[in-house]
């Protein structure tokens, strides 16, 4: 399994009877999983459906799900009810009205209530087939915004490898850099300590002598150069077993910039002080890169 990005975009638009729809879902990073919905009013059951695909299909992010509706002008359907008319025809027929007073016209007696009926096609928040459509098509937009955030996730994970490799290269440069040798650590004690008798010729050469093993073995970063070591085959496991790994990833990224710190103040030697600068700089970019991982 492949490790996938947090940020993405996916649209999916449709057509049900009058009504035209259309779903947008884009996402950006956060440290967990926030679903946040815009749609329509009377589509809460629509909604929540939607919310459910969103929670179902990913595990961190910042995820807008918008639903936009626009129904067409359709033509209200007219129908008129004989019996009724007939009926009122009848009784006026047999009215006998007053001098002055004309009998009722037809468009009088298609005012009256009940004579003329106007169906409505029905509301779009209740058209079954509508909800159909739009269940239908925010599946597809989440599936869609899945496979964006897979593919940038794929992209992520060549760069986040090309880092660690980086790593790899500037924590073996430490290792065998000629300061580090035994015979380069003796020999700056040993002219450490000459020069401070020679400044203070009573000081105590043995004493010298202790301090300046202490103060070396202090400075040693074997120990961090072995936890470097253990982070990054840690993160090179995470990546190759995919999935969900954003949070361990961050974590280790934190650690490796602990580590690279610690490294470079102890650094007592100019081009150990350099690769270690190095060393954050990578550090840090990786740091930036994982907060983009799932």
């Amino acid at each position: 399994m492949a490790i996938a990005s947090m940020t993405g975009f996916a649209r999916e638009a449709g057509v049900s009877g009058p009504s035209q729809w259309a779903w947008e879902l884009k996402s950006v990073n956060g440290r967990g999983l926030d679903v946040r919905l815009r749609y329509p009013p009377g589509f809460d059951a629509v909604g929540e459906d939607a919310r459910g695909q969103v929670q179902k299909a990913f595990t961190r992010g910042q995820c807008q799900l918008n639903l936009t509706i626009t129904r067409g002008a359709t033509p209200p359907r007219v129908r008129l009810n004989e019996e009724v008319l007939s009926a009122l025809l009848h009784a006026v027929g047999r009215l006998k009205l007053p001098p002055g007073v004309e009998p009722a016209s037809v468009d009088g007696l298609l005012a009256v209530r009940g004579v003329v009926e106007i169906e409505d096609e029905g509301d779009a928040a209740a058209s079954t087939e509508l909800a159909d459509a739009l269940k239908a098509g925010v599946a597809r937009a989440v599936a869609a915004l899945a496979e964006a955030r897979r593919a940038e996730g794929r992209a992520l994970a060549g760069i986040l490898a090309g880092q660690l490799e980086a790593m790899e290269r500037l924590v073996a440069a430490i290792e065998t850099a000629p300061a580090r040798r035994a015979e380069a650590v003796r020999a700056k004690l040993e002219a450490q300590i000459a020069a401070l008798l020679s400044a203070a010729p009573g000081l105590d050469p043995d004493r010298l002598h202790q301090e300046a093993v202490i103060l070396a073995t202090k400075a040693d970063v074997r120990e961090e150069l072995d936890r470097l070591t253990a982070h990054i085959a840690a993160a090179r496991a995470l990546l190759r077993d995919g999935g969900a790994v954003g949070r361990r990833l961050d974590f280790l990224a934190q650690e490796m910039g602990r580590e690279s710190n610690t490294l470079s103040a102890k650094a007592n030697d100019v081009a150990l002080s350099r690769i270690g600068l190095d060393l954050k700089a990578v550090v840090e970019q990786f740091r930036e890169q994982v907060q983009n991982v799932e």
